[in-house]
């Protein structure tokens, strides 16, 4: 390798330097800025200067994909800095142009200042007017170099800062659009984007369902009318695998799945997980409706209805609404305990102060059974009686009960035909009136005031269109199985047999027991109770029982024979003592 000497200060300068390529790219699927332009414009450069970028294992290339310039600084990114970090392992930089690198002053003179003291050379392929800029601090005593990086850097900041103002602007112009999807970034779970129809202009993007992830929201749906809680509907997406909707975009696009995690700690994950609180939310998402959202809020047109992002959205207001009526039914207690076996959790009560029982493991080397007790101290209160029970045998009692009232009832499926209620939306719409209200007299312009008058009387406009539709009743129907109770407990696991204990309405109270070496349940200190919609059905199916069983003794009367019942004397007719029988006297 042939080298040159700076005369004034002997520094060696190599004819053939080791670069680093240097890709960055804010949003994956911007075709203009793509990696593989970046790449040739880096290579061809490269070749220009005598900088070489290795090959193979040795390939020094540094790619930051998904990396806004703007909020990311070098030194911050996932491979530049890096390679950054390594300074003697290269002696130049090369980028396609200069927003590739750095959108502000402070950030470029962050990286002058390292450029200067580790005397590395920057190279941006394409600079102002469209030619190449080399800025070469290998040579301390030139400052030229550091001056004008500064200016471009201002340069940049500024053209930075006016394709943030038009971005934003052009994002609150779509926004008014109706079915017009902004594109770039991640649509809302349940959608992905589309070209916009022929009939609606054919210009831009819309929405349109998602298939895969519409599937994963039926499915979540289904399971939360079938009884299923939030958190195990959650606990068995996670178990089948399927991408969370954080993780869901990045799979489609063949990315990787997790990443940054919130908060101060700031982890990383592989991947997020399904929780109670993401499908919660995904469900109370208007996006759902196809509604068009902005911070948390529905984007109006100048009637006051919320303008649609797609032509097929995926519920309609009355599923929606439904759903949120089950969720806010589940919302006090809507935990699955999925660590614990006892069949009677949430059945099982304590008759004195008719608090739960919980089931305490006792020790297998002592060769204790489990036992069921009252939990008052935990809960904070004083039991006048707390109970304590042995819990393999309540279990057994409970079952043997629940299956003798219910074992032979068919199962019914239930199809529930959604009715239309106005009063969540007309409630929501009201609220947000209220909101605006709040900022009422605060403008200080005449335009400001106008906006705030135009809002609110599209507020107004809408909550006077609620308040003319009328509420639809929903419709049940339900449709037997061919199945019995017993049938469905049979398959069923211990968690799956307490949800059909507690859909079924059962309750067991238990009263203090008594001193003594009981070989069995004392069937006198609990009182089993079902109440709910089975009760029909367990009364007639318990006469049944009874009919066929006094029918095999043969306590029915025979056909065509009459039965009269005794009646008692009335009470004010004495009756008479039994006059005892004479006998004659032999003779």
């Amino acid at each position: 390798m042939t080298t040159t000497r700076n005369p004034v200060d002997g520094t060696v300068f190599a004819e053939t330097l080791r670069g680093v390529r240097c890709v960055r790219l804010s949003v994956l699927t911007d075709e203009t800025t793509s990696p593989e332009r970046q790449r040739e414009a880096d290579d061809a450069i490269a070749a220009e200067l005598g900088i070489t970028f290795g090959n193979g294992d040795g390939l020094r290339e540094a790619v930051d994909l998904d990396v806004s310039a703007s909020k990311v600084a070098p030194f911050d990114r996932p491979a530049l800095g890096g390679w950054l970090s390594r300074p003697n392992e290269y002696d130049a930089l090369v980028w396609w142009r200069f927003d590739r690198a750095i959108r502000s002053m402070s950030d470029m003179h962050d990286l002058a200042k390292w450029a200067k003291a580790h005397r590395k050379m920057l190279v941006f392929a394409e600079g102002i007017g469209g030619g190449k800029l080399v800025f070469d601090f290998r040579n301390p005593m030139d400052p030229m170099a550091e001056f004008q990086m500064m200016m471009l850097a201002f340069a940049a900041q500024v053209e930075a800062q006016s394709i943030k103002d038009r971005v934003t602007g052009a994002m609150a112009a779509m926004r008014r659009m109706p079915l017009r999807w902004r594109g770039g970034g991640r649509p809302p779970y349940g959608y992905m984007p589309a070209p916009m129809p022929k009939e609606h202009g054919g210009i831009g993007w819309t929405l349109v369902p998602d298939p895969d992830a519409v599937a994963i929201i039926e499915r979540i749906v289904r399971e939360l009318l079938e009884g299923k809680t939030v958190s195990a509907i959650a606990v068995g997406l996670n178990a089948d695998g399927k991408p969370s909707p954080r993780d869901h975009w990045a799979v489609k696009n063949g990315r990787k799945t997790g990443g940054k995690t919130g908060g101060v700690t700031g982890n990383t994950k592989d991947a997020f997980n399904w929780n109670p609180a993401v499908i919660t939310r995904m469900l109370r998402n208007e996006t759902l409706l196809g509604w068009k959202m902005h911070r948390g809020k529905p984007v109006r047109d100048a009637e006051g209805n919320p303008i649609m992002q797609t032509e097929q959205p995926i519920m309609t207001r009355e599923e929606f609404d439904r759903i949120g009526a089950v969720l806010d039914s589940r919302s006090i207690d809507n935990r699955e305990r999925s660590d614990t076996d006892a069949l009677l959790l949430r059945v099982i009560h304590c008759d004195s102060c008719g608090g739960r029982m919980y089931l305490n493991k006792q020790d297998s080397k002592k060769n204790q059974a489990p036992t069921y007790k009252c939990n008052s101290h935990a809960r904070g209160d004083k039991c006048d009686a707390p109970a304590n029970i042995r819990g393999d045998w309540t279990d057994e009692y409970v079952t043997a009960e629940f299956l003798r009232l219910v074992g032979s009832v068919q199962t019914t499926h239930v199809v529930e035909i959604p009715g239309y209620d106005p009063e969540p939306e007309l409630r929501a719409t009201l609220a947000e009136f209220n909101e605006h209200q709040e900022q009422k007299g605060r403008q200080k312009s005449r335009h400001a005031a106008n906006a705030w008058q135009e809002r609110a009387d599209a507020l107004d406009a809408r909550i006077a269109e609620l308040e003319t539709r009328e509420k639809r009743d929903a419709q049940r129907i339900v449709t037997p199985t061919g199945r019995t109770f017993a049938d469905e407990w049979a398959e069923k696991d211990t968690a799956g047999r307490r949800a059909m204990l507690i859909e079924a309405g059962v309750r067991l109270d238990v009263r203090r027991g008594t001193r003594g070496g009981w070989r069995k349940l004392d069937t006198s200190r609990v009182d089993f109770h079902m109440r709910g919609e089975l009760e029909p059905a367990a009364e007639a199916a318990t006469a049944t029982a009874a009919d066929q069983e006094a029918e095999a003794r043969g306590d029915t009367p025979t056909p065509g024979s009459a039965v009269r019942f005794a009646e008692p004397a009335p009470e004010s007719v004495p009756v008479a003592e039994p006059v005892p029988e004479l006998v004659p006297l032999a003779a």
